[in-house]
Parts: structure tokens; sequence; C-alpha cells
């Protein structure tokens, strides 16, 4: 297998990718007629290795019937190819990133056009070729770094990507990265007055116009008496303790029962199995592997409220602010500050930290998380007293160990696109098993942007066309849904 993998990677990709261009369908007489040499050769050694086996290789052979000398040429020849064919490995991945300058200017510039037929036809040869490949490869071995002392590349991991560092973000696949930087998801950020949960309360409440099947002024508060559901304990499928019949019934945490023809999941996928009592006959063993396969991220957030934004404060020495936003490679990782305007109370965020930085704080109470982290910013800031402005009681979150999360959000490792491929085509039910069918994820964790609100609107989106279809409705053909287009914008597949 190595040794197929080695020829299909350099030998066919590079080495008979020019010469194809350039002789074109003849090449096939070229590799045939080697391939005849070729395949004498391994079948003789093939009848050798029946007729006389041993535990050694065919440099055995050659000390057997032509001596030590020819045995001893034999198995040095062989070493020496080796280290040339690893010689010409690195040289052909050097020659692969020489095509990235170009290929990522055509990717913003089909972007910034909106030609949707362009950024996927680029993003299916990115998906090829990056796959199995981490953040931190693509960096070792990339042209701006390769040359350079690891230092340079730890200063980088330390402050280039957003919050919390960016070397926590390493183990990713390197696609991860790209659809974060492609797609601009740091950039233009925006504060909401009263938190993101202003979002989801406000869709709650509203009551839209030009209802087709309700009165004028229903809104999900009224159809559902004014408050959600309890938090469901135990979905049953149409083959499960619920019975036969083209119903999944519901099971909330009060023991009420409640059958639908058709659900929509929207909690992180690791719950259905670790939280939620769920019926496996809901989903197929490959969307199971897909779901147990989901990678979060580990995340740990602390904020103090202080008695104002005292940060503004002139420094008499430098004459710049007291503080300021602080990305360190101490404990707090990220510092964070919030306010109203001037003599108002304000937020500071002491730390966000990711992944292995977050483990540290798991086992801390707030008030040990709190000190610590008040110890690493006086090292930075040694003549600002914090806790003199702090007022109130702190609060802190690590989401993995929060029951109702398990983990931040979904971020692929290399080798994990075959598994988010699976999640978020899953509204696409027409050829699953009767069993299978009328349940749909939706989430950001199911969508190709983990953490995103844009994620879950997009997988939201695509669970409402297969609810509609599952019920037996259609899309108007001047407004056609995602499944009525999937044929056309569905992700590359993977064998």
């Amino acid at each position: 297998m190595i040794g197929i993998g080695g020829a299909i990677g350099t030998g066919l990709f590079l080495g008979a990718g020019g010469r194809l261009a350039s002789a074109g369908p003849a090449l096939v007489f070229v590799y045939a007629f080697c391939g005849v040499f070729a395949f004498f050769i391994l079948r003789a050694l093939g009848e050798l290795v029946l007729h006389r086996p041993n535990s050694g290789c065919f440099v055995s052979y050659a000390r057997e019937f032509f001596g030590e000398k020819a045995a001893n040429v034999t198995g040095w020849v062989y070493s020496v190819s080796w280290a040339l064919t690893a010689i010409v490995d690195i040289t052909a991945v050097a020659t692969y990133f020489h095509y990235w300058p170009a290929l990522t200017s055509a990717m913003r510039r089909a972007i910034a056009d909106r030609d949707y037929d362009t950024i996927k036809r680029l993003w299916n040869e990115l998906v090829f070729l990056l796959d199995d490949m981490s953040f931190s490869h693509y960096l070792a071995t990339s042209k701006a770094f390769s040359a350079l002392p690891f230092e340079y590349r730890e200063a980088f991991g330390l402050v280039g990507f957003g919050t919390g560092g960016w070397d926590t973000n390493f183990p990713d696949s390197m696609l991860e990265i790209l659809r974060v930087v492609y797609g601009g998801a740091e950039d233009d950020q925006q504060r909401i007055l009263g938190g993101a949960q202003r979002l989801p309360q406000l869709l709650w409440q509203h009551a839209p116009e030009q209802l087709a099947h309700w009165p004028a002024g229903t809104s999900l508060a009224s159809l559902h008496g004014g408050s959600p559901r309890g938090a469901v304990r135990r979905p049953d499928g149409p083959g499960g303790p619920g019975g036969p019949g083209a119903t999944i019934e519901v099971t909330d945490r009060w023991g009420r029962t409640a059958t639908y023809p058709a659900v929509v999941a929207t909690c992180q996928s690791w719950l259905l199995s670790a939280r939620i009592d769920t019926d496996e006959s809901l989903y197929s063993h490959p969307l199971w592997t897909a779901i147990e396969r989901t990678h979060y991220m580990q995340s740990s957030k602390t904020f103090v409220v202080v008695d104002r934004p005292f940060w503004k404060d002139i420094d008499p020495d430098t004459g710049r602010h007291v503080l300021s936003t602080t990305l360190t490679d101490r404990l707090t990782r990220g510092t964070y500050l919030l306010d109203d305007g001037p003599d108002k109370p304000a937020l500071i965020c002491l730390s966000y930290t990711w992944n292995d930085d977050a483990l540290k704080w798991l086992p801390l109470s707030v008030d040990e998380r709190v000190r610590l982290m008040l110890h690493s910013l006086e090292q930075i800031y040694p003549n600002v007293d914090i806790a003199s402005h702090i007022i109130g009681d702190p609060v802190t979150i690590s989401w993995e160990d929060d029951p109702d999360f398990m983990g931040a959000f979904s971020d692929n490792l290399p080798g994990h696109y075959r598994y988010l491929e699976r999640l978020y085509t899953h509204f696409m039910q027409d050829r699953f098993d009767p069993a299978h069918r009328g349940i749909f994820l939706a989430g950001d964790d199911v969508s190709w942007t983990g953490g995103w609100a844009e994620g879950a609107v997009t997988t939201g989106l695509n669970a409402v066309w297969g609810v509609m279809t599952q019920l037996g409705g259609k899309t108007s053909a001047a407004n056609p849904g995602p499944g009525d287009r999937f044929d056309e914008l569905k992700p590359v597949r993977l064998s």
C-alpha cells in the first residue's frame, strides 16, 4: 500500500501530469510497455517466494544464488533508491504548494464576484488535496514558514488568528482554517446588546405577515402556549417502541409523549447518544458513526463586572491606556474589554481559551480561576490593580463541562470531511430506509461552519426543506429550496 500510494502521489499526479498534457492519450502505451516488464519481474519474484519461502526479502535470494557481495550491493541500492524517493516526494510537496497563491487568489476573486460555480470547483480541488492535512503540517511545509526558524511559527501561533491564539488550532484540518479565512468569519463582527440569545428570543415572539396556515398574529410563542416544552429525553422511531407507522414519538423530561410526522433535532449531535435516550433505529450505522466521530472544540471563558472602564485611564509614564485587549502565551491567553460608556459598569473577559488551554481551567473553581487570571495579568500590567475595580461575583463557563453542550462547537480534524458530509446531507432522505426517515439534523455542528450562526441557519433551512418534503409539500419553481438544487450544489463526496 505504501508503494501504491507513493506511485500515485508523485508518479501519476505530478510525474505523469505534465507528460500527459504534452503527449496526450498516447502516454498509455508507454505505461503499458513498462508495465509488462514490471509484471514479469513481480511474477518471477512471487514464484520464487512460493518455491523458496523465507523470512527475508529479495536480498536473501541474491545472497543465496549470487553470494554475499551481490546481496550487499542489492540491499544498499534498494536503500538508496528509497532515500532518493523520499527526496522526490518532498520536492513534490514543495511543488504542489507553489500552486497555492494562484489558487487562493482565484478563490478570493470568485468569492468577491459571487461566482458560485468557480467557488465550488476550486473548493472541491482543495477537499481532495487538504482533507488529511493538519493546519500545523500546512504551516511547517508552507513557503512562508518552512525556511524560517521555529520561533516565527510559534509567535504566529500565539496571536495570528482570532481569540485564544492560533496554536490551539494546529491539530485542525486545514480545510477548517480555510473555511474561516475564505468566508471572512472573523471579520466585521458586531456586538449584540442583550447577548446573542436576543435573536432566538425575538424569533420566538415574532408574528409574520401573510401566514398561510394560521391566523394573523400567530407566533411560535402563541403556538406553544407561551413557553417551550421541556427538554427531550427520548425520541422513538417508526421501528422503535412507539410501534410501526410514519410517525416519531418524542418524550420530554416530565414523561409526556407526543407524536409527530417529522422532527428536527437541533442539539449538539453528541447529546443524541450521551444525554438523550435516542432510539438507535432512527439513524443508520454510518450516520451514528459520523455523530460519534464529531470533534468538539473545548473552550472556557471567565467574566467579571467592574465599576467603570478604568482601562481607558492614561498611564502618565507611557501616555497610553493602562490596560488593553491582551493576547498572551500566559494562562489567560485572551483578555477582552467591554463597556457601555464612561462612568458606567463595564465587563472584562479575563480569559478566553480553547482546547488544551481550556482544559487547564476545568477542575478549578471560579474563585481559583479568577485568582490565577489576575496573577497572570499582574505580570503584564504590574501597576494596574484590576481586583480593586471588580464588583459582584465572577461568572465562568467551560462548555465541555456543560451537560447541554459537552463542547463549544464542532471543529474538524484531518480526515473528518467524510463524517461531516454525511451529517450535512442527512436532510436528503429519499434513498433512506423508511425507518431512518422523518428526523432531521440541524445546527452549526452539522454545518460546514461550526461555531457560526450562518451554519445553524443553513442547516436549519435544509431541515425545513426536508420536513416539507416529508409531509408531501413542494417549493415554488421561482424559489427552489436546497434539496431542489442539491445535485448542483451538493458537497463533493470522497471515496
